[in-house]
Order: structure tokens, then sequence, then C-alpha cells
């Protein structure tokens, strides 16, 4: 088993705590938070040791995840790496792409690996059809939440958007052409709801939707491409796919009659989601490629993709 500590025992650091204190491929060793009383609540609660700084819990670790406020990442990651811990971090992976990048030349030279937590790539709504997807030409993306005060502190593109931007880049494969995108702020000091579209080389477009101010929670993604339509909803994990002369299985949906007297037959299949814990996950996927010697599912490589595109999103705001 992995020896694994965590800095940052907030709401998320907490969920990340629990997972990996029922995890088989980690040994929790303990938490370290700037907080001391919190994180001897924590540590008491989950039978781990507390750690009153920070170098004391990364000298006791093989694996360090960290949990905290964005602006927090690069420093612990960095001590971590200097140190040959292997590092899994939230999203997104730091502030700039400047301190990202340092944190890949320093993983790469110090032989660890680096994974950030772009959740969405376990989620079984989107793992059941990720192999259907080919060429897609067009990805429409909705990501709406009613108004929570906590991560108000960054733009919706990364506090919500980012998700999606991971997902579409993924599936996608080609370089960003062009950005176009707008965002307005209506509680707090940065935009509450942000619309851009990413034109890419090999002519796909996608157009992004994030909102934090709304009446409903909405998190869905359409992908259009030849002969295809795939539709992934996040939040009620479920996927369906319509095909034109499918092969994928599925019934008859209806006939289109073209012009030229040309029958093609529409089939629709909904996939059988299979329920999972995508955070527990992802942990897990990270001791694997730890023990196997892999490329992490999740690279701090395609981190540093969303955070390129998203400061390059929110750089475009009128």
């Amino acid at each position: 088993m992995l020896k694994v500590g965590v800095v940052g025992c907030g709401h998320l650091g907490k969920i990340h705590i629990k997972l990996l204190s029922q995890s088989k491929n980690y040994l929790l060793i303990g938490v370290y938070d700037k907080d001391t009383e919190l994180t001897k609540s924590i540590s008491k609660e989950f039978k781990c040791d507390y750690f009153e700084t920070f170098d004391q819990l990364l000298s006791s670790i093989d694996v360090l995840d960290i949990v905290t406020p964005t602006p927090f990442h690069f420093n612990y990651a960095k001590k971590a790496i200097l140190s040959g811990k292997h590092v899994f971090i939230e999203k997104p992976v730091c502030t700039s792409v400047d301190e990202s990048e340092k944190l890949i030349s320093l993983g790469k030279s110090n032989n660890v690996k680096i994974q950030v937590g772009h959740v969405e790539r376990f989620n079984p709504s989107f793992t059941e059809v990720e192999n259907e997807i080919e060429r897609p030409m067009f990805i429409e993306s909705h990501r709406l939440a009613k108004f929570n005060p906590r991560g108000t502190d960054v733009s919706v593109v990364l506090d919500l958007m980012i998700h999606d931007i991971d997902i579409i880049l993924k599936i996608v494969n080609s370089n960003v052409k062009e950005i176009s995108s707008s965002g307005v702020s209506v509680i707090s000091q940065t935009p509450d709801i942000a619309n851009a579209r990413i034109e890419f080389e090999n002519g796909c477009v996608a157009n992004l939707t994030a909102s934090r101010v709304s009446m409903k929670n909405m998190r869905k993604t359409r992908v259009f491409q030849l002969g295809k339509y795939i539709s992934i909803d996040f939040l009620k994990r479920e996927s369906e796919i319509v095909e034109i002369e499918g092969e994928t299985g599925g019934f008859p949906l209806m006939t289109l009659e073209l012009e030229n007297g040309i029958e093609k037959k529409i089939y629709f299949k909904k996939p059988q989601i299979k329920e999972n814990n995508a955070i527990l996950d992802e942990l897990d996927s990270f001791a694997y490629s730890i023990k196997n010697n892999k490329t992490p599912k999740v690279d701090i490589s395609d981190g540093h993709k969303a955070l390129e595109v998203a400061l390059k999103i929110i750089s475009n705001f009128k």
C-alpha cells in the first residue's frame, strides 16, 4: 500500500480523506492544514495522525494529495516533488501556466507521477460512451449550478467550466485555433456566468456555457459527429446515443427518407451505467499508475492544457 498524506481539510479535502481511508491501495498516514484545530478534529475522526508542520507530513509519506485552495497548489506540489513524492493535485492545477510548466519540468527531472483532479473523466456517463466518440465536429456543453459562496474567489471558468474544457480537449485531440468568450459578474467580484466558443485546427467547434447563479443544476454535454449524436449527462449519470445505420445495438427509432429516395434508419441506444465513486476511482487510478509506472490517466500535462485554455477564455472577456 502507498503511504498517503492529505494537505487541506476543507469540504473537498474531507471527502478525499474519507475515501483514502477506505481505499485498498493507500494507507492514510495523516493530514495537515493551517487550521490546527481542524486538522486535529479530522485526524481523530478518521483515525490518522495530524501533523503540526507540512514538512513533518511530507517526510512520512509516498504520495501527497493536495486539496487546498488553488493559490497554494504550486508551493506544496513543488516541495513534495523535490522530496521525491508523487503528487495528486485538485483542479485547477495551478494559478498560472508558468507554475504548471515548472511542475511538469520538476516532475520529469525527479521521476515522480503527477495527476490532476479532473474527476469528470471518471464519471461513468462519460466512460461508457468515450469509445463511441470519433472525430466530433460540434460540441455543446452546459454546466449550471445554484449559487454557493464556496469557490467564488475565482472565475466561474476555473470553478466550473474547466471540467468541460478538459473533457473537450480530451475527445477532440486537436490544437486550439481560436477562442472567443464573454463573462458577467452577477453576485461575486469575478464572472459568475461565462460563454466560450473554441475553434480547433481540425474544424471542430465547441460552445461552452457555465453559470453558478442558476435556478437549477445541469451538467450536460452534447457531441455531434458524422452519423452519430452522443448526449452525456454528468449530473444524472446518463448517456444516450443516436446513430444513423448504427452498429452499436439499440432499437430503431425512425426511418428517414432522403430526397434521392434513399432510406436511413435511426437507432437509439441508452447504455447501462455502472455506479461508481468517481473521486475514489481517480485516486485508485493514480495508485495504479504509480505501482505500474504508467502515465496517469489525467496527467499534469492535461491539467496544464485545460488551465491554459481556461485562462485564455478569461483573458478574452469583454
